[in-house]
């Protein structure tokens, strides 16, 4: 087994030494002096505790041990230095794996939208992207960014906006309605049938949020359904079982063609829409960068359009 202490630039100086058969040439090649270069050998033969290199005036050659050992070197060290020119190479070009985490949702609002000119601009690039509500660790989970709400990325992660400020709706269908009490009150919502939202990852149901003139409520609501994917609690507020509560992108259509009612609007204010979030500016792969570079300029280009329900 080889000494730890034999380090892989003294290994590859004694290579150079002996295929050049020089150490002037050897020297001039690392950029370094002549007697530099024969300390770092005779370092190198002490460690081993065998002599490398046969040395007078005119030549340099290697020992037997010292061919035994350059007969292992010499493959091992075409092979770093190829791997080394393959990340040289890598280090612009835009291909491989690009991982990312995001919300069904965040999917269709921010990433969906630049596929097909990222697929187009860069072929050599694959796009695997996670469904997932839980917020993610990125570097835990082996994934190059993560789309997220802004308010809920971590503060040790660098964000960038990719879309408007979203909204919250509470809505119901006409038919509902109808036959409901009025809801005037965030509170008002604790004697209706609610369609609830269970958070998989915290394992818990999820407490509508409101605010108005700086008071923040929170409202636990009951009723006949709870679902884990909001395109289920969208259909479900049409099919009449009772109030939801969703973004208000996915609702829009719905409320505009009269299929819901928009209640509560003055309770539910703007919060930070989608952002991408990534753990470092330095060492970022060039597909994230590329990736990063499509998102801001379709931002440049317009807002972000969201989504419809229909389209989720």
């Amino acid at each position: 087994m080889m000494p730890r202490s034999a380090s892989l630039d003294d290994l590859a100086a004694f290579a150079l030494v002996a295929r050049s058969g020089s150490f002037t040439r050897a020297a001039a090649a690392l950029g370094t002096s002549t007697s530099n270069l024969s300390h770092t050998i005779r370092r190198l033969e002490g460690r081993l505790g065998h002599r490398l290199l046969q040395r007078n005036s005119r030549s340099v050659a290697p020992t037997e041990a010292g061919a035994t050992l350059l007969a292992t070197l010499d493959p091992t060290l075409e092979r770093i230095d190829a791997a080394l020119m393959a990340l040289d190479q890598a280090r612009d070009q835009v291909s491989g794996t690009l991982r990312l985490t995001a919300t069904r949702q965040a999917y269709e609002a921010v990433v969906r939208p630049v596929l097909a000119d990222f697929a187009a601009a860069h072929p050599e690039a694959i796009v695997e992207v996670l469904i997932d509500y839980a917020y993610r660790d990125i570097i835990a989970d082996r994934l190059d960014a993560g789309i997220r709400l802004g308010e809920k990325i971590e503060r040790d992660m660098i964000a960038l906006r990719v879309g408007p400020d979203l909204r919250m709706a509470v809505v119901a269908s006409p038919g509902y309605l109808a036959q409901a009490a009025p809801i005037e009150h965030p509170r008002d919502l604790t004697r209706q049938r609610c369609i609830n939202y269970r958070m998989i990852s915290a394992d818990t149901i999820y407490a509508w949020e409101f605010e108005r003139d700086g008071q923040a409520l929170e409202v636990r609501v009951t009723g006949p359904l709870t679902f884990n994917e909001p395109e289920l609690m969208l259909q479900a507020a049409l099919d009449g079982f009772g109030v939801g509560y969703l973004l208000d992108h996915e609702v829009s259509a719905h409320v505009e063609a009269g299929r819901l009612v928009r209640l509560l609007n003055d309770w539910t204010p703007p919060f930070p829409g989608f952002h991408l979030y990534y753990s470092s500016r330095e060492q970022m792969r060039p597909v994230l960068r590329a990736f990063v570079d499509a998102l801001r300029e379709r931002r440049r280009a317009r807002e972000v359009p969201l989504p419809s329900s229909t389209t989720l």
